[in-house]
């Protein structure tokens, strides 16, 4: 190093190391050196997002504690997963891209994935009444449905109580102890107040007056309070809220040999294939427990006559529904856009009127409509057609034209602002060339302003089709699927769609027994339809594409 070379060094050394002059800052700083002071180190940014995710761990944590007592292994895992993935995320510097992509695949993963995942595990399952639960609480439920007042057993005075709104009983035990407990948790002993030989008053509980007990006679009437945390020991029961008794389960359950046997009728019940306790005459108790079935739902859903006739006529009405709404609402969207595309006069206000309908809740419209095409009372019966009995809702076939009506009065507005957008985005050098060249507006339309109308619309008509495949709101809330079917063993109907469908055979109506199993076969065969339909229009797509 030569002495020039020393000297700059030397300098340089000396006026780093050298005080900054007032309101300067020093050389180090201006450099871009780490501040290592408690302020550089945790400024108010750092705070903020320290805060920020301690409120989502609290979160954590509390889903976590809630999945270990209810012993959901997979969520809680799920949770844990998470949770030490985002904290790593963000608090770790090498990985910056995904601290903005992490939330959206959270809850990609949660409402998504996960969803579809648990549809397709149900599908192969008998999820359902009567199998809602695993075979252990279906053996428990089976011994306390199956009670029989104990001869002899003495009569205990007892007590109604509750704790907000869990009811409990609390007794007087023939040995002059008191206990209480709930459907939930058994007796147990407990400091409570006795008055003339019943109980008066309870820690932790709140004893019911009359009227409060006969205004949950019901309730009341149907609780079963164990005795003990065995449920062959039998429960205490009461038919007039002052006197109990003990009963037991006419069942018993040989864990060993995996039978329940009848002791008032000697019968013994051996697991089935099904998810039931089965008699050798093939009689089954009313209790079962999820299992896997394999492909038997989807097997119902097409050869099982309840539901293969229904099915395949609901079928071919989704589709001719979905087709239907798609073309009257694009055309007529297509046409308002086109005339309202000129110049004229009070053009803004007819926009904005037209659009009316589109600002009405998706919910709501269709029951404003059941109203006004009532048979009897409605507006379009009794003032536009003179007091006609039209039955818009009830007549099968003007059921579905009301439905397909409905729809284009809510759908067209969407058409057209789509249209009118994409119409005054055609570039006006390809118009005037068509113009130029002799072409008429018939012509023009024709070959040069549809196509290219349809370049950016048909990715638009391709997710009305899939919204209408799926239309749950119109079909509910405007016929709730009727007219039913004459001849059909399950509540469904002419106006039914695939949607809907789906909702009654899951029983969510209250008007048949739940098969959330056969449901959600039902849901995988709906997405298969519009996925395969959306990927051919999709591929369909590209060769208007060329048109560009």
């Amino acid at each position: 190093m030569t002495d020039l070379q020393q000297s700059r060094t030397a300098s340089r050394e000396a006026s780093d190391d050298a005080p900054a002059p007032p309101g300067r800052p020093s050389r180090r700083f201006r450099l871009g050196r780490r501040d290592e002071s408690p302020a550089g180190r945790y400024g108010a940014g750092f705070l903020a997002k320290l805060a920020l995710m301690a409120v989502v761990d609290a979160f954590g944590v509390y889903v976590v504690w809630s999945a270990y007592l209810a012993e959901s292994w997979f969520i809680l895992g799920a949770m844990v997963a998470m949770l030490v993935v985002a904290n790593w995320v963000y608090f770790s510097r090498r990985v910056v891209p995904l601290k903005y992509v992490l939330p959206g695949l959270i809850f990609l993963f949660t409402f998504q994935i996960f969803t579809i995942g648990y549809t397709g595990w149900v599908a192969f399952t008998n999820y359902g009444d009567g199998h809602n639960s695993t075979k252990e609480d279906a053996v428990a439920a089976l011994l306390v449905q199956n009670e029989r007042r104990v001869e002899g057993s003495p009569a205990v005075p007892l007590t109604v109580v509750a704790d907000g709104d869990e009811l409990g009983f609390a007794v007087v035990q023939p040995d002059g102890t008191t206990a209480v407990g709930s459907a939930e948790e058994p007796l147990e002993a407990a400091d409570a107040t006795v008055t003339e030989g019943r109980v008066t008053a309870v820690d932790g509980w709140e004893v019911l007056d009359r009227a409060e007990v006969l205004a949950r006679q019901g309730e009341v009437t149907d609780l079963r309070v164990p005795v003990s945390d065995d449920p062959a020991a039998g429960s205490v029961r009461t038919q007039d809220a002052r006197t109990g008794y003990v009963y037991e389960s006419t069942l018993v359950y040989d864990e060993a040999a995996d039978t329940m046997t009848d002791t008032a009728t000697g019968t013994v019940y051996t697991p089935n294939d099904e998810g039931q306790f089965e008699a050798a005459d093939g009689s089954t108790l009313n209790v079962g427990w999820r299992v896997f079935v394999g492909f038997d739902n989807f097997t119902t859903a097409f050869s099982d006559s309840r539901y293969s006739g229904p099915f395949f006529q609901i079928v071919v009405w989704t589709f001719v529904f979905a087709f239907a709404s798609v073309a009257t609402t694009f055309l007529l969207g297509m046409f308002l856009a086109s005339v309202f595309n000129t110049p004229m006069r009070g053009r803004k206000i007819y926009r904005t009127l037209l659009i009316l309908p589109y600002a009405i809740p998706g919910f709501v419209a269709p029951l404003l409509w059941s109203g006004l095409l009532n048979r009897s009372f409605g507006f379009v019966n009794q003032v536009l057609l003179g007091g006609a009995a039209i039955p818009w809702l009830t007549d099968p076939w003007l059921a579905k034209l009301s439905i397909i009506g409905v729809n284009l009065w809510l759908g067209f507005p969407y058409m057209f602002l789509i249209c009118t957008g994409a119409l005054q985005s055609l570039p006006t050098d390809v118009l005037e060339a068509a113009k130029i060249d002799g072409a008429g507006r018939l012509r023009t339309w024709r070959s040069v302003v549809m196509p290219l109308l349809l370049v950016s619309t048909t990715p638009l008509l391709i997710s009305s089709f899939a919204f209408n495949f799926n239309n749950f709101a119109l079909v509910y809330m405007l016929t709730g699927g009727g007219p039913r079917f004459e001849d059909a063993s399950v509540p469904l109907g002419h106006t039914d769609i695939m949607i809907t469908m789906v909702y009654s055979v899951a029983g969510l109506d209250g008007n048949a027994p739940k098969d959330f199993g056969l449901a959600s076969a039902l849901s995988i065969v709906i997405f298969v339809i519009i996925a395969t339909i959306s990927a051919i229009a999709f591929k369909r797509t590209r060769s208007l594409e060329e048109i560009n």
